[in-house]
């Protein structure tokens, strides 16, 4: 298995070999953006120079250097080096790796098994790594994009320490290009602001990034230097508007909802239009929008949050692109209802108080007297039941008597008129900015 490790460099090959292959860093400290595990104080860095390393699950992103990291840790501690795919691999292949290992283990030498993609093997697959993880056998390193909590047997993670891969940067991305300017001895055919637009591209994967570095120098004629339009035809690939991990996203979604809030159906639509382009998926737009029926709306139209529920589940029955259109009527439907935000704030106040009062015993009288001896203490004694009152209101005292009475919910006011008044008022208003008779 370890003839998995070689490249064409290895073997004397002339085959050309990817750029980002080419450019894979050959000691710790050229691995850029994750400097919380390869700088001069990291985590892996400490390891090397104690001379013992611990089995590892690299959890990150694609292209942020796990496979790289992996490779140079074998290096540094001159330990022999395999590396397996979940996505290929099944029991057979796993215990030749592991017969490996022993035979090598005998000869005085310790293995280094990368396994990509781990939380791909099955539970019983991964129980298979706990005995020569245990008696040495091995020292596992397993990548993996998933959360490892989720996907990973608690036996393995109990002998491995996970390690987080940041995703790369645009810092980190410009230096990985100015590498491969370097390495090709020329520059990117791009001006700055397709420079950018490429690193935007790769979307915080430096694979991805290089890919795309080789596609322009492909593309470019002799003296051509593409913009960022330009740069988007020869990839054949849109820029994300937004990054949906960052500021971008916080902003668009902190947008529609305030525009919802607002009442402003125009504002609304366009910031929804705004995440769909950008590649937000429509499950979380109708989450979000769930939660703006029971935040902002509530009760002064208690149909909301049925209205903006029956979108979401209208976008996973039609799927896209009709799908959306359920979301965008639910959104318009929020955005022009009545607005009610007291059972949220009411329900802030409540908890509070629940938190800061802790386990008071309610009044008696509300209290049920199953037995002799609780009536005895006065269990029940007074309740008055509110059916049998005027009104069906008895207006009783509810709360611990430590804490008196508190009053936390107003209910909004009723009727559409209100709304419906303000929603004319501001028609009127846009069609005298528009001009408009």
């Amino acid at each position: 298995m370890s003839d998995l490790f070689a490249t064409a460099e290895d073997s004397g090959s002339n085959v050309s070999r990817p750029l980002a292959d080419r450019l894979r860093p050959k000691k710790l400290d050229e691995v850029v953006g994750q400097e919380h595990l390869t700088g001069d104080d990291g985590v892996l860095t400490r390891m090397i120079a104690s001379r013992s390393l611990g089995s590892l699950i690299f959890w990150g992103p694609p292209g942020t250097g796990k496979t790289t990291v992996a490779r140079l840790l074998a290096g540094e501690t001159e330990l022999a080096f395999e590396q397996i795919s979940a996505i290929f691999s099944g029991v057979a292949d796993l215990k030749k790796v592991f017969e490996a290992a022993r035979l090598r283990r005998s000869q005085g030498r310790q293995t280094l098994l990368f396994v990509d993609e781990i939380h791909r093997f099955n539970r019983s697959q991964q129980d298979s790594f706990l005995p020569v993880m245990e008696d040495g056998t091995v020292v596992l390193v397993g990548a993996t994009t998933e959360n490892p909590s989720f996907e990973l047997n608690a036996a393995l993670l109990s002998r491995a320490r996970v390690l987080n891969f940041n995703t790369l940067g645009p810092e980190s991305l410009m230096r990985l290009l100015e590498r491969a300017e370097a390495l090709e001895e020329k520059p990117l055919p791009l001006d700055e602001e397709a420079r950018a637009v490429l690193v935007r591209m790769a979307d915080g994967d430096g694979r991805a990034s290089l890919t795309l570095a080789e596609e322009v120098w492909r593309a470019a004629r002799e003296g051509e230097v593409f913009d960022a339009e330009g740069l988007q035809r020869v990839a054949q690939r849109r820029a994300p508007v937004y990054d949906k991990g960052q500021d971008g996203h916080y902003n668009l979604i902190s947008a529609l909802h305030k525009s919802v809030r607002g009442s402003d159906p125009d504002a609304a639509l366009y910031y929804l239009c705004r995440m769909f382009d950008a590649g937000e998926h429509p499950l979380y737009i109708g989450r979000r929008l769930v939660r703006m029926a029971v935040e902002d709306i509530g009760l002064a139209d208690p149909q909301a949050l049925g209205i903006a529920n029956a979108a979401k589940d209208a976008y996973e029955y039609l799927g896209s692109p009709e799908g959306e259109l359920a979301l965008a009527q639910a959104c318009v439907y929020l955005a022009t209802a009545p607005k009610s935000n007291g059972v949220y704030t009411a329900f802030k106040q409540a908890f509070a108080d629940a938190k800061a009062n802790g386990s008071l015993l309610p009044p008696k009288h509300i209290l049920n007297a199953p037995t002799k001896l609780m009536k005895e203490t006065g269990y029940g004694a007074g309740y008055a039941y509110d059916h049998d009152q005027p009104d069906a209101f008895s207006g009783q005292n509810y709360f611990p008597e430590e804490m008196g009475r508190r009053h936390y919910y107003d209910p909004p006011e009723r009727g559409f008129e209100r709304e419906i008044r303000k929603r004319l008022d501001y028609w009127t208003r846009l069609r005298k900015e528009r001009g408009e008779p």
